[in-house]
């Protein structure tokens, strides 16, 4: 198959933790918890099982003081990179860097005051810590709202610019840039405007996606075409259910533009009326039982053998439905067939010899 590599564009790296964001590192998943922050037990429970299925980065939120005090003995339990998304308080994102915490997400404009941002500023840089500047359509500030008669792109822009020459003042640099709507072609817009007017890497999302099917059609359509322009340093897909579904999709979209590599690689047809063989549940089954098998494998789940070796050639292993039966292959090659009832425990097996 050809190259078609995406050309990314070159923004300022900046560091978070033992990673980066931005210039020539890797795209890198993000997600929030959705538990009290202060119920540090439950949080960190959440953050490794978010871990364990390929999170890189984890935000949590910190309504309070006792949330900034938590999120010392949070920071101390898991190994990712902890962002402490806050609000208003600038008192709060001073503790949660002197608690550790490897990013801070607020708005400087909204801290009250220079004499504050430039507390912020200083702590920050003192402990190289990245600050993001979050930008949502419902957060624009009124008198941009009133000049430019409403949200727009232009007015998003204007609002994070107008926040990120604040931390510039104070001669901060390590900024992040995220400019979120939940309508798909106002996201669009502002990242593209946003992408041209300034090198700050940018966190890509949605914002209040919705439910997990619709949210992460959304998602899809708003990222995934960002990044295919070459737009984009860190994605967090929002979701209305578990994060564990954030990441995947997250995931997911990555791979499909092949912008992260490993892991298995799962393709499987439509089906239609020459399939004779149970196809959606055998590939629902495993798939399911592959969840978080590190292998680096394409796997193919077609649903008869007219088109199911041929469509499926590049794949490492697969399987194409007869009557009753599937055929077995490897590399586009039929290796054997396989009865109905065996299919997912022997094609399983198989998989597991290549991991």
């Amino acid at each position: 198959m050809g190259n078609f590599s995406i050309s990314r564009k070159k923004t300022r790296k900046i560091p978070i933790g033992s990673l980066y964001i931005g210039g020539d590192a890797p795209i890198l998943v993000q997600s929030m918890t959705n538990t009290d922050t202060r119920d540090v037990k439950g949080t960190t429970e959440q953050i490794k099982r978010l871990e364990a299925a390929g999170c890189d980065i984890i935000r949590v939120a910190v309504l309070d003081m006792e949330a900034a005090e938590a999120v010392g003995e949070i920071k101390k339990a898991i190994k990712m990179p902890l962002v402490a998304d806050i609000h208003f308080d600038y008192r709060l994102a001073l503790r949660c860097m002197e608690k550790g915490v490897d990013k801070i997400r607020i708005n400087p404009g909204n801290i009250g005051g220079m004499e504050r941002v430039r507390k912020v500023a200083q702590m920050a840089k003192e402990r190289n810590i990245p600050i993001r500047i979050g930008v949502n359509s419902g957060s624009v500030e009124k008198d941009i709202l009133e000049r430019y008669n409403g949200v727009t792109a232009e007015g998003m822009v204007e609002s994070a610019l107008y926040h990120a020459s604040l931390l510039e003042e104070c001669n901060f640099q390590n900024i992040a840039i995220s400019i979120k709507a939940s309508n798909v072609p106002l996201t669009l817009a502002s990242y593209r405007m946003m992408s041209q007017k300034a090198d700050y890497p940018l966190h890509l999302g949605v914002t209040e996606a919705g439910t997990v099917y619709k949210g992460t059609v959304k998602s899809s359509v708003g990222i995934g075409a960002l990044l295919a322009e070459g737009i984009g340093d860190t994605i967090r897909v929002s979701l209305t259910g578990d994060p564990l579904e954030e990441i995947r999709a997250g995931i997911e979209i990555l791979k499909s533009l092949e912008l992260r590599k490993g892991g298995i690689e799962f393709i499987s047809c439509p089906t239609c009326g020459r399939c004779r063989i149970d196809l959606i549940e055998i590939a629902n089954s495993i798939e399911e039982k592959l969840q978080g098998v590190e292998a680096n494998l394409k796997i193919a789940i077609m649903g008869c053998a007219v088109n199911g070796p041929g469509e499926a050639r590049h794949a490492d292993i697969g399987i194409a439905g007869g009557e009753g039966e599937a055929l077995l292959f490897k590399k586009g090659e039929i290796v054997r067939k396989i009865p109905q009832e065996r299919v997912v425990e022997e094609f399983l097996s198989e998989v597991m010899k290549m991991c």
